[in-house]
């Protein structure tokens, strides 16, 4: 039996409430180490680098998932993990006035704690919706759940901004702690009983380590080239995240509002692409997610190249406009890929959905940290070479670019040799 659309609704619910935490840890706790604590931008930086790295267990997560047959236990325990993390976390805003040291220590534990729980709620729940979620679902899923997420992250990031003023680490903490029992509780309640009715997969020999599992998935010729496809096309994708705004700036003289608006504008090109996929392949069964996945990639590789054009005068096309198109094909590449996974991670070997996922939720967070770093620091060097802003900047754009078309020319070794046209709903499949 497969999750219902109802169900899946609910696991959104919980993506939601997982993204809810983390803007929190990455945006809120960022700026007030900087700004409120005067303490180096390298410090948050090493810390949210550290809950990626601390990802790099999501196989170990999703193995232990696949062995023990009950999904929902492991992203309840996740999401306890990463709740525990956030309140250290939080607490550890205030110790840092009494003593660094303490302080840092704090909340080395509690991102560490962050990254367990992300890799293990994160990993379980995709894997439960790659096992069983229907075929001509699969893109309406991976766009409903994302979109859910990031409506959370935004709803969050606006009502905890309003509860913090006038700020002070007792206010943040209370504030930190309510929205912590809200979404556990909302995460309990979504949870319930959503297994029951679900046909439980044969699980792999529980004898086997963990590394015997990911040598079986590593050995298996799709998955593999699909975690390479994983590494390059996230790297490319995160890559512009730290140096869109200040190209903004800099080339074109942006005050503050009007980059935060050029941020919107991606953002919303991004939920237009989104969902777009979803209704297409779906609604409608118009092409496969292997297609949009190259349609995204190709899509997002001219915007970049549109972009660095922008800056050196190559076109007339206003920048706002080239930034909104990679948002479109960004968000057709991400549903379409995440659509994707979840067709592959059903494949191959027996029992070893979870096992997968994790897997490429590793790559995922590799290419999460080494792809902002990346991209601000190439931007540094080259501008240290005495290339201009507009140079340096738009040649880290072209190397993404690059990335993004090399990655569509993986899809034909793994996502198009193993997954199967998508079907239209019909009227009993909205149950």
């Amino acid at each position: 039996m497969s999750l219902s659309w109802f169900s899946i609704i609910r696991l959104g619910l919980v993506q939601m409430c997982l993204g809810s935490i983390i803007v929190l840890m990455t945006s809120t706790l960022n700026r007030l180490m900087v700004v409120e604590l005067s303490l180096p931008a390298v410090l948050p930086g090493f810390l949210v680098a550290l809950h990626y790295g601390v990802q790099l267990s999501r196989p170990n997560w999703g193995y232990l998932a696949d062995i023990g047959g009950h999904r929902t236990k492991w992203i309840f325990i996740g999401m306890a993990m990463l709740m525990l993390g956030a309140l250290g976390a939080t607490a550890s805003i205030a110790l840092f006035e009494v003593t660094f040291v303490g302080a840092l220590s704090a909340s080395v534990l509690a991102y560490i704690l962050i990254g367990f729980g992300v890799g293990a709620s994160g990993t379980s729940l995709l894997a439960m919706l790659a096992s069983y979620t229907a075929d001509h679902r699969r893109a309406a899923a991976a766009m409903m759940t994302w979109i859910m997420m990031i409506f959370g992250i935004a709803v969050t990031a606006v009502v905890v901004g309003q509860l913090l003023d006038p700020y002070s680490h007792g206010r943040l903490l209370a504030v930190v702690a309510g929205v912590c029992a809200v979404l556990m509780t909302l995460t309990c309640v979504a949870l319930w009983r959503i297994e029951r009715n679900l046909m439980p997969q044969r699980p792999p020999e529980p004898s086997q380590s963990i590394w015997i599992g990911v040598q079986e998935v590593w050995s298996e010729p799709a998955a593999r080239a699909f975690t390479i496809f994983v590494l390059l096309s996230m790297i490319a994708y995160f890559m512009q995240e730290l140096i869109l705004e200040p190209f903004a700036g800099l080339v074109f003289g942006f005050s503050p509002g009007q980059t935060t608006s050029l941020s919107g504008v991606q953002n919303g090109g991004v939920f237009l692409g989104m969902i777009c996929v979803g209704l297409l392949v779906s609604g409608f069964g118009i092409g496969r997610l292997a297609h949009w996945v190259v349609i995204g990639c190709v899509g997002s590789a001219m915007s970049l190249v549109a972009i660095a054009g922008a800056g050196v005068g190559w076109h007339p096309v206003p920048l706002m406009h080239c930034v909104a198109a990679l948002g479109v094909f960004n968000g057709i590449f991400a549903v379409a890929a995440i659509g994707s996974m979840m067709s592959l991670a059903g494949q191959g070997r027996d029992g070893r959905t979870g096992t997968r996922m994790g897997l490429w939720g590793a790559a995922q967070a590799i290419a999460a940290a080494v792809g902002g770093l990346s991209g601000a620091a190439m931007v540094d060097v080259l501008r240290a070479f005495e290339l201009s802003s507009a140079q340096a900047f738009g040649s880290v754009f072209l190397i993404e670019a690059v990335l993004f078309l090399y990655a569509a020319s993986l899809t034909k070794h793994s996502i198009f040799a193993a997954t199967a046209p998508a079907r239209s709903m019909t009227g009993d499949e909205y149950v």
